[in-house]
């Protein structure tokens, strides 16, 4: 089902995942969160930004265990951690950044 963006229409999966990555913008991801009632702050942006290197670079979404120890190397442990992470993306810090970032689903993920 495509979502809106300032009068453009992007196409999703069921579970509204971008269906074309390189459709995706910031317009879009705070879209996104505001549809699950999320405000995108500077913390939600370092952690999709994350998403967004990380995915470019290994060309796969991490699940959520790969995801708290990569941004714990990278962004240190008050930041690399499982708590923080749901605290930012409460409907689990790998599946909802993800689609916030424009990524797939990640892999393991229900």
């Amino acid at each position: 089902m495509p979502i809106e963006v300032n009068g453009k229409s992007y196409e999703t999966d069921e579970e509204g995942y971008l269906a074309n990555l390189n459709d995706w913008n910031p317009d879009l991801a705070t879209a996104m969160a505001a549809a699950d009632g999320t405000t995108l702050d500077e913390n939600h942006w370092e952690v999709i930004n994350f998403l967004r290197e990380y995915y470019e670079e290994y060309q796969i979404a991490p699940a959520v265990r790969v995801l708290t120890k990569a941004i714990g190397k990278k962004l240190g442990p008050d930041k690399g951690n499982s708590k923080y992470l749901y605290e930012l993306f409460p409907y689990g810090p790998a599946k909802q950044a993800c689609k916030y970032a424009g990524l797939p689903k990640p892999t393991g993920c229900v």
